[in-house]
């Protein structure tokens, strides 16, 4: 199992700093399909990650679906994607051409661009943490960040629930064949796990008054600082940087377009 570390200077940030950041620097990659701005952003990423600290075992560890999904993506956009200029394959619909592989590469690393700072900069997320930045930094109303806390707090629940009935099924003799059909059948279970567990829970913080809409007060304060602005301008200028790069190279090519 590969520990959590701890990472310079991202440590010190409100959670909530970290959701802004996050999304000062997607959106803008999420604007174009190039892949310029992709490979700069993503480049001026890694460098950010290695000098906070991520490994890159870590790195591994944490953004394997990520790391999975892109080339899956750009596979599709490879072989099925808009043709243009020469024709190097082509197989029924699948088509490989100039404009297909410079759509496949900018995909590619638009995903890992996108998705990679939104892993690494929540390995570490404390749920309690970012629900007081939510109620207090963010201003969300306490009902909706409470339940979204207590929704959070049940995720470890049920993988534990999922866990603990796959050993009752083997130690049954029911686990080791039909997999379709056990998945099938412990996904059921655990479905109606969780909606009996929910409606539980509901009732229990509703008697407790956490669905009231007074004013609520919080146990821990939750406050932002220069390390949040730094992180938020880096964000911003990262995002800036990777957009001036692909107008400059005249590769930028808006979504809409």
């Amino acid at each position: 199992m590969i520990a959590t570390p701890r990472l310079h200077l991202v440590d010190r940030v409100n959670p909530v700093s970290r959701l802004a950041a996050a999304m000062l620097l997607t959106t803008p990659l999420l604007l174009t399909v190039d892949w310029v701005s992709a490979a700069v952003a993503l480049g001026m990423q890694l460098v950010l990650f290695a000098i906070a600290g991520v490994t890159p075992r870590v790195l591994l560890a944490r953004g394997w679906p990520i790391l999975i999904a892109a080339p899956i993506a750009g596979l599709s956009m490879l072989l099925y994607g808009q043709p243009e200029g020469t024709e190097y394959w082509s197989f029924w619909l699948a088509r490989i051409t100039d404009g297909s592989i410079e759509l496949a590469v900018a995909v590619t690393v638009r995903v890992l661009a996108i998705g990679l700072p939104a892993v690494l900069l929540f390995m570490n997320v404390d749920p309690t943490e970012l629900a007081d930045g939510l109620a207090q930094v963010a201003k969300l109303p306490s009902r909706f960040v409470l339940g979204a806390l207590a929704g959070a707090r049940l995720v470890g629940l049920f993988m534990e629930d999922w866990r603990a009935m796959a050993l009752s099924r083997r130690a049954r003799g029911i686990g080791d064949h039909g997999v379709i059909r056990r998945f099938a059948t412990m996904a059921f279970a655990l479905l109606v796990l969780a909606i009996r567990r929910g409606s539980k829970l509901a009732t229990a913080m509703e008697a407790r008054g956490f669905g009231s809409d007074h004013p609520r007060t919080w146990a821990r304060e939750s406050r932002v600082g220069w390390p949040d602005a730094a992180l938020l301008c880096i964000a911003a200028g990262i995002a800036v940087l990777a957009i001036g790069c692909a107008v400059w190279a005249g590769t930028y090519h808006a979504v809409w377009a």
